[in-house]
Order: structure tokens, then sequence, then C-alpha cells
């Protein structure tokens, strides 16, 4: 059930766009979509968000194909939640419910998962009255604190107790994380980024760029533990790329904040690859989104690069197109690449290696005593060597290296 604002000039396209999205989270979720239903309104209806009219249809629609579940595309309050499920006699769930109950199906590592309940329970927890006659509170006085209410406080405590245990478990694995972000930080290593809507094409990039095996599938939201693999460059400089969970519009702010570890390896990130998948007609508003995204999290000022996917979908001239509208008068690069097919994936790696300021590349006459061949193999390994010439028991070598390695090499380093 989806519902548009006939005070936004946009909001039918949208509300469009955004039911079909729902209707995909439905079937990531295992559902099997019996029926839509759109309704445009002027403002919100208190009791039940849609119109008297509309929950009437919709009751007689469920029942017609015996929906074990009704969907909104919408928050709703719990009133409006328990209101419409006595009207429709049948289950309801809102869009954030039904996105808890996906990443609870897909977190796999410890961490993920505690994620996920803190997310759960923070939803739950202003919900929790009313579930029934049985939990009705009849209001404030003297006797009117019925076994009820006592019952109703016990479970707020208990998930309140439950919340701030699964956060300092999360502030350790943050403490974690972080320990092992400076141990990297340590060895000069730039660290990537992968960010975009969901089902843009990100793990399949990780996979092709990293050779790393990670999961890729249609259904949204197939990647929620983050994986980090290295990389190297063309100027042979090895650089970590992290695969992150895939945003979307409207993602619930419980969500947000419960996967904040997660998301600290994109704020802490040197380079951001925003992948955008072209072949979509809603690549513009996807975009933006995940910009939101990245605002909220406090990534917004990280170096971008934007990564056009999926261009094997579309005719040149329509990838252009779809550039220009995409960049606008931005100065962020893009690079086109069709990440299942491996087209473009050179481009990509070389422009990395020419927007990625970190440690740059320094061209660099060494003179090395031929006893040195740990430290000659090392300009080999990490550098581009462009000449070399023996000199008695010395090695002269003309090489562009890292400006990490020539720090290392410096007493070898030739005027």
């Amino acid at each position: 059930m989806g519902v548009a604002w006939k005070a936004r000039r946009s909001a039918p396209a949208q509300a469009e766009e955004s039911l079909e999205e729902l209707a995909e989270l439905a079937a990531s979720a295992g559902a099997v979509i019996a029926g839509r239903v759109m309704q445009t309104r002027v403002a919100p209806e208190a009791a039940t968000l849609i119109g008297q009219g509309k929950v009437q249809e919709l009751a007689q629609l469920g029942q017609s194909v015996d929906a074990g579940v009704v969907i909104f595309d919408h928050d709703l309050t719990p009133t409006q939640q328990r209101n419409l499920e006595k009207l429709l006699g049948r289950k309801v769930i809102d869009r954030t419910q039904l996105i808890l109950d996906i990443f609870a199906r897909r977190a796999r590592t410890r961490e993920g998962r505690m994620q996920v309940e803190l997310a759960q329970l923070s939803y739950m927890l202003p919900r929790l009255a009313g579930r029934g006659i049985e939990m009705s509170r009849l209001g404030g006085g003297i006797g009117t604190r019925g076994p009820g209410e006592t019952q109703l406080e016990t479970d707020r405590r208990r998930i309140q107790r439950r919340i701030k245990k699964i956060e300092n478990d999360l502030e350790s694995v943050r403490a974690g994380r972080a320990l092992h972000r400076r141990q990297r930080q340590s060895v000069p290593l730039a660290t990537i980024a992968l960010v975009g809507y969901t089902n843009a094409g990100k793990s399949t990039l990780f996979n092709r760029l990293t050779a790393a095996g990670v999961l890729t599938d249609a259904r949204m939201f197939a990647t929620l533990d983050p994986t980090v693999r290295s990389v190297t460059l063309p100027s042979r400089r090895a650089a970590l790329v992290s695969d992150t969970v895939g945003f979307i519009r409207n993602l619930p702010t419980t969500l947000v904040k419960a996967f904040r570890a997660t998301l600290e390896e994109v704020s802490e990130a040197t380079l951001i690859l925003h992948v955008v998948d072209v072949s979509s007609e809603y690549a513009a508003l996807q975009s933006g989104h995940v910009m939101e995204v990245l605002g909220e999290i406090g990534a917004a000022g990280i170096p971008r690069l934007l990564v056009l996917n999926k261009v094997d979908r579309l005719p040149v001239a329509d990838v252009e197109a779809a550039r220009r509208r995409l960049l606008g008068d931005s100065e962020v690069r893009a690079v086109a690449i069709s990440a299942l097919q491996g087209e473009g994936i050179g481009g990509l790696l070389a422009t990395i290696d020419e927007v990625l300021q970190f440690d740059p590349i320094v061209r660099t006459r060494l003179r090395l005593p031929l006893r040195e061949g740990k430290r000659i193999a090392m300009v080999h390994d990490l550098g581009r060597v462009i000449e070399t010439r023996y000199d008695g028991d010395a090695c002269e070598m003309e090489a562009e290296i890292p400006a990490s390695l020539r720090r290392k090499l410096a007493a070898f380093v030739a005027g």
C-alpha cells in the first residue's frame, strides 16, 4: 500500500517508484505479491494514514486474495498499525519493519546480528503499549494499575536492559575496529569504500577488483556484513577496498544508528567509490539518497569518484547523457564500467590511482649497495622501475615509488 502526497509535484512518480522498490524488498523477504494499491491524499489520516474508503477497499482486496500480510510503504505509528490490523483483519507491517526483517535474515556475523537486534528492539519499544485487550490500561489513579500495566513495564524494562547491553557490546566491537584501523594506518595504506544504492552492483565490482568471492545476489540487501580486501593499483601501490551495505530511500533512523560501526568503514575512508546503476531510470534519485546518507554519517566531505555501472545495458549516447545528468556542475570525476562484463575496470583502476592523493607517487633516483637485495626487491614490488644501471658493487635505479617508500629508503636517495 503506497500513498502519494498532493503537495509535492513529483509525488505520484516518486510514490510509484517507492512502491516498486517496496515490492522488491517484500520479494527479498520471501513474500509473494498478491496486489498493489495506491492512494493520493492531501494529508495523512491520523488514525489510519489512508482514508476510510481506501481501508475498506484494501480489506476487500485482502480478503479476495487471502493475503497474509499488508505492507505499507510508510512508517506507521503504533496507533495506526493497531487500528489498521483491527479494520483489515490481518497482519499489518510498515516499510521499516520489512527492512528490519530482511536485515535479521541476512546478518551473518555476531556484530551484524547485534546491530539488527538493536534496531529491532529500538523499533519495538514504543509499540509495546496496547498489544491487545489483556494489556490495556484503564488510565491513571488508584485501583487502575492492573497486571497489564505491570507486565507492560516489565517488558519495557527488559527491552531497555537488553538495548543497553547490546550498545555496550557494540561499543567494544567499535573499539576493536578502531584498533584494527589504527594498526592498518600504521602501514600507509589507502582505504577505498564502495557505496551505492542497494542493487547498484557494488559486490560484483568488489569481486572484480579483489577476487574476494563475496555473495552477489539480485535480492536487496544481499550483503550486510562489511568485507575488506586489498587491491594493487597500476602504480603498484596497495590499497584496501571495503564493501558495505547498500543504501536505500527512507533508511530507518534506527538502522542508521545501529549500523554506525559498519558505516565507520565509509566515514574513515580515503576515497569513496559511489557506484550508480546507470541503467536505472531512477539513477539520479538513488544517487541523491546515497548522498543524503553520506551526509548523515559525516562522510560527505570525503573525496568521491562516481562509478557508472551496468553500461553494457545502455547505448553509449545514453551513458553520456546519464553522466551529464548525474554530475551536473560537480567537479567529481566519473568512470563508466560494467562490473559484470569487466568493461572499463582498467580505466577505473587508473583513475583511482590518479585521484588518490594518499601516499603520492614520486620519481626518485636511488643508489643501493648490491647487498641490499631486500630493498632492491621492495622497489620492484612497490614501485615502477624506469631505469636500472650497475656501477661496481652498487645498483642505481630511477623509479616511481610511493612517498612512504622513499622515506624508508632516504639513506639511499641519490642527488
